[in-house]
Parts: C-alpha cells; sequence; structure tokens
C-alpha cells in the first residue's frame, strides 16, 4: 500500500478515476497501484509524482500492514 500517494490524492481532492483519465491510465491499474496490488512502472511513478507535485521516492514509500494475528504472535514471543 502507498498510504502517501493515498494522502495527496485527498490533498489536492483528486479522485482516482480523474486522474487515471489525466494520465491516460486504466482506473483499474491504478487503484491497484494505490492499494499495492501491483508495481507502477518507472513512466507510471513519474506521471503521478509530476502530477501531484511531491518527490517521487517519498510518493511511493511502501507501508506493509502485518495480520493481527501476526502481530498478537509477535508481542506474546518477546514477553517470553
Amino acid at each position: 500500500m502507498y498510504p502517501n500517494l493515498k494522502l495527496q490524492l485527498f490533498r489536492n481532492a483528486v479522485r482516482q478515476n480523474f486522474l487515471a483519465r489525466e494520465l491516460g491510465m486504466d482506473e483499474s491499474i491504478l487503484s491497484k497501484i494505490i492499494h499495492g496490488y501491483r508495481e507502477p512502472s518507472p513512466e507510471q511513478r513519474q506521471k503521478l509524482s509530476v502530477y501531484l507535485g511531491v518527490e517521487e521516492t517519498w510518493l511511493f514509500e511502501k507501508y506493509e500492514n502485518t495480520p493481527r494475528r501476526a502481530r498478537r504472535a509477535t508481542m506474546f514471543l518477546r514477553m517470553e
């Protein structure tokens, strides 16, 4: 998941379908990129960062969501 990409869409009041049209990108591909199911190509990364006016490396910092059960197991193991 790319939370900074989602944040910039919110800050700029840009809807995914509008952005996809503006950049000549399929809406489903953009959605998959935003939610981390697909890696953007270098060209897509560049287009998105330029359009949103932010640094590419910041925009595409990944957030890995650890499942809740895995977090509990890790916490339990630390207590032992």
